[in-house]
């Protein structure tokens, strides 16, 4: 009866695969992992999909629920990754980043998951059917998806589909994938057809020729070998193709026993040994059992799965050390290869083989059959091949301790090392394996690692900092399970540097690694501890020994720098030369190393020290000879093997290693041996005082952890105590806000209040602006009429005065005529008055005198007629200022009260106040006008009567000189009566204009009553002065015009900008 371990995960999301790890020998059952529904429920969830990881370490497992987890084999862990919703139809890992991997779902769709960070990464689309199978190129940048009726390529950098195969509905797709380490895609169809196309271009590179001999085989499974050169394909049949595709050819078919009728699965199972031409071939048939076969000798090595623990799907590990298969009954139940048969792991036999060649139409093929013994060919048509049997090189009769495990002969060996110096590197690990005998004890070191890490390497990476975390915890598992096995290992400070390069090479194998390393400490570490916790001067003076012997200059050379062997050997040996050698160099070293006696490993030492004399004998300081002998170096390590070789055979007994160290002792069977060659008191002592400051460190961290929560507590409390006046400043703070709110409410409503009530001066101001404007609209019109008027008055007193200038002119030239006729006529009587002066001496003095005085009343009337005409011209001149002023006063005050009418009409809107004082400014401005119109008319009616009482005088003087000078006017009687009429005509054209000018005036609206008179009064005296004091008197009247416009602006400018300001 099967009695193994079943883990139910239930509803966990993470935990251990197994409490306890113990592999059936017999079944090699790992653990067997089920999921039920519900601790209540014994409703199994079953398991769907399986797909290992490129380390081999772990695998993903999808359930019908759609639940994804990932169970790593090397921890011992398993972890829900991912909850999809729905059944899985297929599961890949992404070759190159190896968080990510490709779920298929059932709804044919692809879903990209990232496992650390439980992340969806990319949801692909574009199949109609359930999807298949998913394949990753080994670049990791492409996958194809395949279906029963298409195949995809995805680019998984861009997760875009980059092309899709489309296939007839008469022939469907069975598979199409990737081979490895290749840019070829293969495609199987239906109808046995197989094609390989290039991956970059799609180009179809060649075609599997179909079988046309024999029952059709439908395949329907495929697997190729990991170095992608062997392709086995079956189907509804027994027999299962083998083919070449280097040649393209059907390479052989196995025939498998009568109780299989159809195959429902193939794939290879991968060996460290064979180079990824894989001989094993897994082979899942319809009665659910999985048999594992040698492709080559055709002889079945073991079988999983029975007609009871049918299994439905298996994944093979790409290591070959883990099968994980998914039963009918859905659970997962993983196997140990290893455990299953000791066949896997050895190198080929050779086999005496006795084969016939069958001929077909597409070429020779072997047809065998498989047994469950050896294997027996069997022959079918064609040709006998004849048979060579191979002569054995080495006797049989060689002693039995040169004989090795697994059919391995030490001697035969040591022949082959000495020809090519290293043994082969696709073998190595084997031999080497096979030259320490190695027991490979699973359950002692399964009790080893059980015990954890041990506490002297809890914080290994803090001394030996390692970038790649698989090689620190390899190497913390091995470096505890030594330590557990004995407790000097866990105080040896150098046994990390020991261990370090086996680690490295053996990573994927810690029960392998732990038994080299515990190999070489007990047959090559022979008294290295026996003066513990100091160097081994024991086995320092067997090589200091050997050395004197064979170079004793460069010992001299060494005591003289004061160099001792503890600088220069025990730094090889300490780091097993993993310091100072490249790895191919190190492997050379330890393949004789491992094949000679243990004394050969100090033999080295010395055969390096003297390689590298020359660069030795010229260092002189202890630093260069350190840095030295921990620094790699040129060196043939060809030569040094052979230095080696011949410090071997040419040591005298005397001083040779072998004499005092041990022959090769190999690891015990079952149990590890008791490894006490070392000074127990002194470790014990370093034990218990570790233990005594592990326990102090322990009291001191409890102490510090309780001082930790004092602290925390009075941290607690005064955040307490701080939070509670925080609350307290919070609620104050909390009524200042609520006191402030309300404050801004009720200043916002005030606001408010105040805007309704602004909103209701600008209605009324708005009412009284319409009722001003209309208002100010008819004063407009009047002030337009107005200017209208003075505009005509203006023009017609630009005529009058252009008129008058005229007038003066003529004037002007017919007196300066008249001037000239009166000088000749006088020079004429001149001329007379000589002429008779003879004649009449006192006729002449009194027609002188008379002439004399008519002369001057002549030009007394010139000068009379000259003064009207001058009184004439003034007063024209004056009526024209007159007109001019009026006009200059009337467009003042248009400008003056334009300038106000704009201003006000934009303060008006706003400030009906300022509009008002505006108002009342306006009308005692007009009444200063009127006052001043009335001073004007006051001063103007002085003038006009100073004037006429002048005029009065005047004519009064007149008319005195008139009587006086009656006599002489009778006397020049003719000339008054032509100057008579000339004036005569002049007074008349003057009064003319006289009269036209006052009646326009009296016309105009500024006229004043003492216009009425003017045509009345004569304008012969006082002309001048009268005219001067006019003048003065209208450009007073102009600047007070001036001052009050000015004040007025001022007065406007404020208001207008409170306006604004509001």
């Amino acid at each position: 009866m099967l009695i193994m371990q079943v883990t139910d995960i239930g509803s966990r999301e993470d935990g251990k695969i197994w409490h306890r790890k113990s592999v059936s020998s017999k079944y090699g059952v790992l653990a067997t992992v089920t999921r039920n529904a519900s601790a209540r429920q014994t409703k199994t969830v079953r398991f769907l999909q399986v797909a290992f990881d490129t380390t081999g370490e772990s695998f993903l497992a999808g359930d019908h629920h759609g639940n994804i987890y990932v169970f790593d084999i090397s921890r011992n862990r398993f972890k829900l990754v991912q909850k999809t919703g729905q059944a899985c139809t297929a599961l890949a890992f992404n070759l190159r980043r190896t968080t990510e991997f490709l779920v298929a779902l059932a709804d044919y769709s692809i879903k990209c998951f990232d496992k650390d960070t439980r992340q969806p990464v990319s949801w692909m689309r574009g199949h109609e059917g359930a999807i298949s199978s998913l394949s990753i190129h080994s670049s990791g940048s492409y996958a194809i998806s395949t279906s029963s009726d298409t195949a995809q390529l995805w680019n998984l950098d861009t997760f875009q589909r980059k092309r899709k195969l489309n296939v007839r509905q008469s022939v469907g797709i069975q598979k199409v994938f990737f081979l490895p380490h290749s840019n070829t895609i293969l495609s199987c169809f239906s109808d046995d057809s197989i094609f390989a196309w290039e991956s970059d271009t799609l180009f179809c590179k060649y075609q599997l020729p179909v079988p046309q001999d024999g029952p059709r085989i439908y395949y329907r499974a495929f697997a190729v070998t990991q170095d992608g050169k062997t392709l086995a394909a079956a189907g509804r049949s027994n027999l299962v193709h083998l083919w070449c595709l280097d040649s393209r050819q059907l390479l052989r078919v196995i025939q498998m026993p009568p109780k299989v009728k159809t195959v429902r699965f193939v794939d290879f199972l991968p060996d460290s040994f064979d180079g990824g031409s894989n001989q094993i071939l897994g082979v899942l048939s319809q009665d659910d059992v999985l048999r594992f076969i040698n492709i080559q000798s055709c002889k079945q090595f073991f079988e999983i799965g029975s007609h009871e623990d049918a299994i439905t799907l298996a994944a093979i590990c790409p290591k070959g050390h883990h099968i994980v298969a998914v039963m009918d009954s859905g659970a997962l139940r993983i196997y140990d290869v290893r455990s299953l048969t000791p066949e896997i792991s050895k190198p080929p036999q050779p086999l005496l083989k006795q084969v016939t060649k069958g001929k077909s139409s597409e070429g020779s093929c072997l047809k065998m059959k498989v047994y469950a013994g050896a294997g027996q060919h069997v022959k079918t048509s064609g040709r006998r091949i004849q048979s060579k049997v191979l002569p054995s090189a080495v006797s049989t009769l060689d002693d039995k301790e040169n004989d090795l495990p697994n059919g391995l002969n030490k001697k035969r060996l040591q022949v082959l090392l000495r020809a090519f110096g290293e043994y082969p590197a696709k073998y190595r690990m084997f031999i080497w394996r096979s030259l320490l005998h190695l027991p490979e004890n699973h359950a002692a070191f399964s009790s080893l690692t059980d015990k954890g890490l041990h506490s002297a390497y809890v914080c290994l990476q803090e001394h030996y900092p390692i970038k790649s975390h698989k090689l620190q915890r390899g190497l913390q598992r091995v470096l505890s399970a030594l330590a557990h096995w004995a407790a000097v290992f866990g105080e040896t400070d150098y046994l990390p540097l020991l261990a370090f390069p086996f680690v490295k090479l053996f990573q994927n194998n810690p029960l392998i690694c732990f038994e080299v390393v515990a190999t070489v400490i007990v047959n090559w570490c022979q008294h290295w501890f026996e003066y513990f916790p100091n160097p081994p001067l024991n086995v320092l003076s067997l090589a200091e020994n050997v050395l004197a012997h064979h170079d004793k200059e460069l010992l001299q050379h060494f005591v003289a720098c004061g160099v001792t062997s503890q600088m220069y050997a025990w730094p090889l040996l300490e780091t097993l030369f993993s310091e100072v050698l490249m790895t191919e160099e190190w492997l050379k070293l330890f393949d004789n190393v491992f094949s000679n006696h243990p004394s050969f490993l100090l033999m080295a030492v010395v055969a390096y020290v003297t390689c590298c004399r020359a660069p030795l004998l010229l260092c002189t300081d202890k630093k260069d000879f350190e840095y030295f002998f921990h620094h790699q170096n040129s060196l043939d390590i060809s030569a040094m093997l052979k230095e080696t070789y011949r410090l071997m055979d040419s040591t005298p007994a005397d001083i040779q290693p072998s004499s005092v160290l041990s022959d090769f002792e190999p690891l015990t069977q079952g149990q590890y041996p008791i490894f006490n060659k070392y000074p127990t008191f002194i470790v014990e002592y370093q034990s218990q005082e570790r233990e005594r400051i592990r326990q102090q460190e322990v009291e001191y961290l409890r102490e510090r952890q309780e001082v930790q929560e004092l602290h925390a507590e009075a941290v607690r409390q005064q955040a307490e105590f701080e939070a509670w006046y925080k609350q307290q400043e919070l609620l104050l703070q909390g009524e200042e806000q609520r006191r402030r709110i309300l404050q801004e409410e009720e200043s916002k409503l005030a606001q408010q209040r105040a805007r309704l009530a602004a909103m209701k001066r600008e209605l009324k101001v708005k009412e009284l602006s319409l009722v001003d404007s209309s208002r100010r609209r008819f004063l407009k019109h009047q002030q337009d009429q107005r200017r209208i008027q003075l505009k005509r008055l203006d023009d017609e007193i630009q005529r009058k005065m252009a008129l008058r200038d005229q007038e003066t002119v003529a004037t002007v030239q017919d007196i300066e005529v008249r001037q000239m006729e009166l000088d000749a006529q006088r020079q004429l009587f001149e001329q007379q008055l000589a002429k008779e002066q003879e004649r009449v001496s006192q006729t002449v003095r009194a027609e002188v005198d008379t002439r004399r005085c008519r002369a001057e009343i002549i030009d007394s009337t010139f000068q009379n007629l000259i003064q009207t005409d001058a009184d004439i011209s003034q007063k024209n001149k004056k009526m024209l200022e007159e007109s001019l002023a009026e006009v200059g006063q009337m467009e003042v005050d248009a400008d003056w009260q334009a300038e106000v009418n704009k201003r006000l009409e934009k303060a008006e809107e706003r400030q009906e106040k300022q509009r008002e004082r505006l108002v009342n400014f306006s009308k005692q401005t007009h009444a200063k006008e009127e006052k001043v119109v009335q001073l004007m008319l006051e001063v103007e009616g002085k003038q006009w009567d100073d004037v006429v009482a002048k005029q009065a005088k005047l004519e009064e003087e007149r008319r005195v000189a008139t009587t006086v000078n009656a006599q002489q006017r009778s006397l020049i009687s003719q000339e008054t009566e032509e100057t008579e009429k000339h004036h005569g005509k002049l007074r008349k054209s003057l009064e003319g204009s006289l009269n036209q000018q006052m009646e326009k005036r009296l016309r105009s609206p500024c006229s004043s009553r003492g216009l009425l008179h003017k045509t009345q009064i004569s304008l012969d005296r006082g002309r001048g002065e009268l005219d001067s004091k006019e003048r003065g008197l209208m450009q007073e009247i102009r600047e007070l015009r001036m001052k009050l416009a000015a004040r007025a602006t001022d007065f406007i400018s404020p208001s207008t900008s409170s306006v604004h300001s509001h």
